[in-house]
């Protein structure tokens, strides 16, 4: 993992969620109407957010008028929906497999093949969100050791295109609302700009002014749609900057993210 080493290959592995984030989600919920305290009783900003880890995710979901609460989706694609904030363990599961988390690493998922992979190719359809961060953490190699470093735009948040599950445990009743676990994973492509010589691959980031677009299930999500977000993010992708970080990554503060 990108800043740990656990899941070589990989990223992003780790990524911040400061308090710009937690603003920026507490205005999102307070445009829906809702209390947001009804998901910050449950949450706080951290600096080292590593994969399994639950992170605050923005969604737009149909509104099933038979059954409001339930975490499926109608098969009425003009059915009305509602924009939500909640809390996914970032580590994509299927909605058809039998353990909450697998062997396979699923907080990523490669933009090139998202439409096209068993496990990706359902939620990229309606079940799409964004994860707002502060910027993620990158190894970069410098005269062959390993260097951990933080990327960031240089100035505001990052919006990672992501998709989300929900997961049904088998072992409790239907009835149960413990038995729902939503689950998120975030879009990579090929890195551009200065950040390509961190690492070869990214994160999709979206300008501020497409969010609506990528949450809403009314838009299926295809490959033309995906191929649109990719290239309109190729914008961000060239301004991100990054800094040197302590390494190895410890701790959950503001210092984590502080140029070493």
């Amino acid at each position: 993992m990108p800043g740990g080493g656990i899941y070589p290959g990989l990223m992003c592995g780790r990524f911040a969620m400061n308090d710009a984030v937690n603003a920026m989600i507490t205005d999102f919920v307070l445009a829906t109407g809702r209390d947001p305290s009804e998901w910050m009783s449950s949450w706080v900003p951290s600096y080292n957010i590593r994969p399994t880890d639950p992170v605050p995710i923005l969604l737009e979901t149909f509104v099933d008028r038979s059954a409001p609460s339930a975490p499926s989706a109608p098969s009425d694609p003009t059915a009305p929906t509602a924009r939500r904030a909640e809390l996914a363990q970032w580590w994509l599961t299927p909605s058809s497999a039998k353990a909450l988390r697998g062997s396979a690493p699923m907080f990523n998922a490669r933009s090139e093949t998202v439409t096209e992979r068993p496990a990706f190719r359902h939620p990229v359809k309606r079940q799409r969100a964004v994860i707002p961060a502060a910027g993620y953490f990158e190894t970069m190699t410098l005269e062959g050791k390993k260097v951990p470093q933080f990327v960031r735009p240089p100035h505001g948040l990052l919006y990672f295109a992501g998709l989300y599950s929900w997961w049904a445990d088998p072992d409790l009743p239907a009835h149960d609302p413990a038995r729902w676990h939503l689950t998120t994973t975030i879009l990579t492509r090929e890195a551009v700009g200065e950040i390509a010589r961190v690492h070869d691959r990214t994160p999709v980031t979206l300008p501020r002014d497409l969010v609506d677009t990528w949450i809403d299930p009314h838009v299926l999500g295809d490959a033309g749609l995906v191929h649109d977000m990719v290239d309109a993010a190729t914008d961000v992708a060239e301004t991100l900057v990054f800094h040197r970080v302590a390494s190895p990554i410890r701790g959950d503060s503001p210092e984590t993210i502080a140029p070493a």
